[in-house]
């Protein structure tokens, strides 16, 4: 038997072909780059928003409401206590008189929610602060609920206070300071 020519030849293998790159004919572009870097930094941003709440005390914070209302009841006492024309001058006498006084006074005062047994919702201190290197007797010259530095919102304006007695210095001016929590 004769064997033809195909048969004495060993058996061909095909040889997987290899193609050589450039480094200018890769595969990344430059629009594949920016995706990724896009990708890459909103993961990143994530990250940095939502892992602080995650350790954060469980404490109720201020919002929005309570925000509003201190600077409602803010606006409230610099408008009813000026009389003069000179603006955020204060009438030392009457805002004693109406501000300067325990918190079952300030719920007409001031718009206050409580119940029909005079129990407040709202707790409200309100309080002027000297700017200048003199100290405010604070018996007379704040009122309200005891503030003792809970979480609450605060709204401050820059008064000054035309007082007959001269028991407060607001010079060069006085801070008022309404707390609500």
């Amino acid at each position: 038997m004769t064997r033809g020519n195909s048969s004495r030849t060993p058996a061909r293998r095909s040889r997987p072909r290899t193609i050589s790159v450039s480094l200018s004919d890769r595969g990344q572009t430059t629009q594949d780059f920016a995706v990724g870097i896009g990708v890459f930094l909103l993961a990143v941003a994530f990250i940095f928003t939502y892992v602080p709440s995650l350790v954060t005390p469980y404490d109720s914070s201020v919002g929005g409401a309570e925000t509003a209302q201190a600077n409602r009841i803010a606006d409230r006492i610099v408008e009813n206590t000026t009389d003069s024309s000179t603006p955020n001058e204060l009438n030392g006498s009457l805002y004693q008189e109406r501000f300067a006084d325990d918190p079952e006074n300030l719920i007409a005062e001031l718009g206050l929610r409580a119940n029909d047994d005079d129990d407040v919702f709202d707790r409200v201190n309100i309080t002027i602060e000297s700017l200048g290197d003199d100290s405010v007797d604070d018996a007379d010259w704040s009122g309200g609920h005891v503030y003792d530095d809970q979480t609450a919102a605060s709204s401050a304006r820059i008064v000054t206070i035309d007082d007959d007695d001269g028991s407060i210095d607001c010079d060069p001016g006085c801070r008022l300071v309404v707390r609500v929590w």
